[in-house]
């Protein structure tokens, strides 16, 4: 079996997590608990696209939060 991630001609997600994360997800595989779509179903470079417009901050969202907080006090 080849790996889903690799296949150029599939459909993919875009999934987020509550810490802001972003995900390229087949999708035909179900999506896993604490994830959720962002993006429906397309090709993969239009989901790059999104993440790459989306997720423009690495950082999960608790870490960028503490920094936040850092810089305020």
């Amino acid at each position: 079996m080849s790996n889903p991630f690799d296949d150029k001609n599939a459909t993919f997600l875009v999934l987020v997590n509550e810490e802001g994360q972003h995900s390229l997800w087949p999708s035909f595989i179900e999506v896993p608990a604490g994830w959720q779509v962002a993006l429906a179903a397309t090709d993969r470079a239009a989901c790059s696209a999104f993440i790459e417009a989306n997720w423009t901050d690495m950082r999960p969202r608790s870490l960028a939060a503490m920094d936040l907080d850092a810089a305020r006090a």
